[in-house]
């Protein structure tokens, strides 16, 4: 079990990571985690633990891991992009057939205000595009 197991662990959090050597090699055969960098996606920065230095190889493998998940990420925000209009269908097919009077006059302001923002954004960015353009 223990060649199947990385060299490394990244617990992620909200802008990074907690980066861990994963060591089985010791004299109880445990699993031990050692936490050797903290990794921040946003700034790209990566700061040793402690007192440790980083070898090469952990500074390729972080980088590697980085520009991993900045992918992973990206792909997860135009994801959620593609439901968010799904959720918008769903929403106007419910307000068109199920709801109640109670329930769209407690969702209808904040829905309008939202909708009202979202569109403004767009229609901005897409002229900024088409300035762009010409």
């Amino acid at each position: 079990m223990s060649s199947d197991l990385p060299e490394y662990f990244f617990r992620v959090r909200e802008n990074g990571a907690l980066v861990f050597r994963v060591d089985t090699e010791n004299r109880q055969r445990r699993i031990e985690m050692d936490q050797i960098a903290v990794v921040n996606i946003r700034n790209g920065e990566i700061k040793p633990h402690g007192d440790r230095t980083l070898s090469e190889d952990d500074i390729e493998v972080i980088r590697d891991w980085m520009a991993e998940r900045q992918e992973v990420l990206a792909h997860r925000d135009i994801d959620d992009i593609h439901r968010a209009v799904d959720y918008l269908n769903l929403t106007a097919q419910w307000a068109q057939s199920r709801a109640t009077e109670d329930q769209l006059e407690n969702v209808t302001d904040a829905l309008l205000l939202a909708m009202h923002d979202l569109r403004a954004v767009l229609v901005r960015k897409k002229a900024d595009r088409l300035m762009k353009g010409d």
